[in-house]
């Protein structure tokens, strides 16, 4: 009997100190898509997710919160099994850093290094930014701040262990020689290649003044470095029983900013103990969001509810492996999304599925020669072992389009030709099969109605002629309009169906991130009273509404606030009249950092409410006039 192939695909493991994002959604989708696909051929797969639990970063934030750190990201793990399960993410195992096992296993490797003669103890003095946990040298630094996150870098100085870095130099570009794939894409290696060429720095491991992580196995005063501890992670997780066969990784999917730790950090860490390097470091670009830097301090990263909001799982899932090249920068918008969601899934898929399915309910199936599919299989699979996910579904909906123009030459509701329909039913079951690994949901949806199953065993088979019924839409139009604004405009919105001005619900999210440390978008019944306090929210009074140029959404207000007069943007101009809002009464979150939107910087976020599919919007105020700059109690 023939044995199975082994594939193994990882994330990297995210910090949990920020709910899952679009950023994080898109490595972790990928991955799954991965882990799916290679189910689909049969292979024996390990996909592995998770967070990285140590540092400083870590230990920082658990004290604004008054936890301890364990305590602390305690409470945030299950936000990211959430969000995962949200997103239809199958993953084999979620590992912690702070599980046992890995501790264990992260000790063990760096016990083995220092007998190999690679670990010596120094002192360190250099750039530090905290929430890269890592330093940078001057060369790297931009005006002193950090390259990723624009901050002033500490300059910290310390008593430290090194790794013998800078003995791996020649080993490292012989790695990347008898194997050119190991960074790709290939545009990213040159960069890496050529600065392991000019020479590499030791690296410091450990930290004397920090306790929250691993213990230094020969000298507990010290803490290992938490990218040393992150980087072991891959590892560490194939280090049970059943588990072993995985390694090395077939390949580790991150984003392109820690393309350095993956590709010279940790093969070094590798070859240093005699363990196979990983065959493949694959680092994707970047996200940007309406053309503007998504990030917590821009007040526009897009949570996992907001990014199912505007078409649902399957279309999200769609949307961003769809729309640019896996290792390209890409620009969201709820826009473009719902555009593709109409347009590819809806009107080419989705139609597809209904037409063939409303004939074949009521004449029925005969078996004919089926639409060959046997090259775009081939197709699929280069495309897919290459991670260009975009070709993959751009070769699969190139069929799909000639499946529509099939049914509109032969024209089987005039013909009654069930040889046709035969045909187009199997051309459906195929398609909908290399589909599975983006949109498993649909995919399952379609089997059911055509009463195939999704498997390689299937797809290689002709269709089975079985009773089909009529199938429900599968991709419902959503009206661009009424979601266009729903990332730019920072009131926040309450799905209140009845909409009573006098029952008025609980906001369900705040955009933006205040002074207090409320980050990204926040659910109401998820975050504690303590968390929800913390917000400064004040009665207002507006004074004056200007229209902004190019804005068709937004108004620019300028309200009293009590204590000083400021500027707000918001999304309400298809629902107030300028007249309207002069001297009207709201309810403001006054303690927010400033974000500029079209050119205008917006301080602060008003509160309101809209029915379930936003066509009206009621901003909330106190019920009597009372004095502007009044508490929200």
């Amino acid at each position: 009997m023939m044995t199975k192939k082994t594939f193994y695909v990882t994330t990297p493991i995210f910090y949990p100190t920020a709910p899952p994002h679009l950023g994080t959604a898109y490595t972790t989708i990928a991955a799954d898509v991965l882990s799916r696909w290679n189910k689909l051929l049969d292979n024996k797969v390990f996909f592995l997710t998770g967070t990285d639990e140590h540092g400083k970063k870590i230990a920082q934030a658990a004290e604004k919160m008054g936890k301890s750190p364990k305590e602390f990201v305690d409470l945030l793990i299950p936000e990211f099994k959430s969000a995962w399960e949200k997103l239809n993410v199958k993953y084999d195992r979620f590992i912690r850093t702070t599980d046992k096992d890995h501790e264990k296993v992260v000790q063990q490797i760096l016990d083995a290094t220092n007998k190999k003669g690679d670990i010596y103890l120094g002192s360190y003095e250099g750039l530090y930014c905290t929430g890269c946990e890592a330093y940078y040298t001057e060369k790297d630094a931009i005006d002193g701040c950090c390259p990723v996150h624009n901050k002033p870098l500490e300059n910290i100085k310390e008593e430290s262990y090194f790794f013998k870095l800078s003995k791996y130099q020649k080993p490292l570009l012989e790695l990347y020689k008898k194997n050119p794939n190991f960074i790709s894409p290939k545009h990213r290696a040159q960069e890496i290649i050529n600065r392991v060429k000019e020479g590499l720095q030791d690296l410091s491991i450990s930290r004397k003044t920090l306790k929250w992580g691993i213990p230094v196995p020969f000298d507990k005063s010290h803490c290992i470095y938490v990218w040393y501890d992150a980087l072991l992670n891959y590892y560490s997780a194939t280090q049970e029983k059943t588990k072993k066969k995985f390694w090395p990784a077939d390949v580790h999917i991150i984003g392109k900013d820690i393309i350095w730790f993956h590709t010279v950090y940790w093969p070094a860490m590798l070859l240093s103990v005699g363990i196979e390097p990983p065959k493949k470091v694959f680092a994707h670009g970047w996200w940007t969001v309406n053309s503007e830097k998504m990030g917590k301090s821009a007040g526009n990263a897009i949570n996992i509810d907001q990014l199912i909001s505007f078409a649902g799982v399957d279309s999200a899932r769609y949307f961003l492996l769809r729309s640019t090249p896996f290792g390209e920068d890409g620009d969201f918008s709820s826009k473009a999304l719902i555009e593709r969601h109409n347009n590819e899934l809806g009107n080419k898929l989705g139609n597809l599925v209904s037409r063939v399915s409303t004939l074949a309910s009521t004449m029925g199936l005969e078996k004919s020669k089926p639409l060959d599919s046997s090259s775009l299989v081939k197709r699929v699979t280069v495309h897919l072992d290459n991670l260009e996910f975009d070709k993959a579904l751009n070769e699969i909906f190139a069929f799909v389009d000639l499946a529509n123009l099939y049914i509109q030459q032969k024209k089987p509701w005039e013909t009654k030709d069930k040889k046709v329909l035969y045909q187009l039913a199997g051309a459906i079951k195929d398609a909908s099969i290399l589909l599975s690994p983006f949109i498993p949901e649909t995919s399952e949806k379609i089997a059911k109605v055509f009463n195939f199953e999704i498997s390689l065993k299937a797809l290689k088979k002709p269709l089975e002629i079985k009773p089909i019924a009529k199938a429900e839409i599968l991709f419902k139009k959503i009206d661009e309009v009424k979601q266009e604004d729903s990332i730019n405009n920072k009131s926040v919105i309450t799905n209140n169906k009845n909409l009573k001005s006098d029952k008025l619900k609980t906001p369900q999210t705040l955009a933006n991130k205040s002074d207090n440390n409320i980050q990204g978008v926040i659910k109401m019944d998820q975050i504690k009273y303590d968390d929800f306090a913390k917000l400064d929210l004040r009665v207002a009074t507006i004074k004056k509404v200007e229209d902004i140029e190019g804005a068709d959404k937004l108004y620019k207000l300028e309200i009293d606030t009590g204590k000083d007069t400021r500027t707000i943007l918001a999304g309400i101009k298809q629902y107030y009249k300028k007249e309207e809002l002069l001297d009207k009464q709201i309810i403001v979150i006054v303690n927010l950092e400033p974000r500029k939107m079209k050119g205008v910087e917006s301080q602060g976020m008003l509160l309101a409410a809209s029915n379930e599919d936003h066509s009206k919007v009621i901003l909330i105020g106190p019920e009597k006039k009372i004095d502007s700059g009044s508490k929200v109690q």
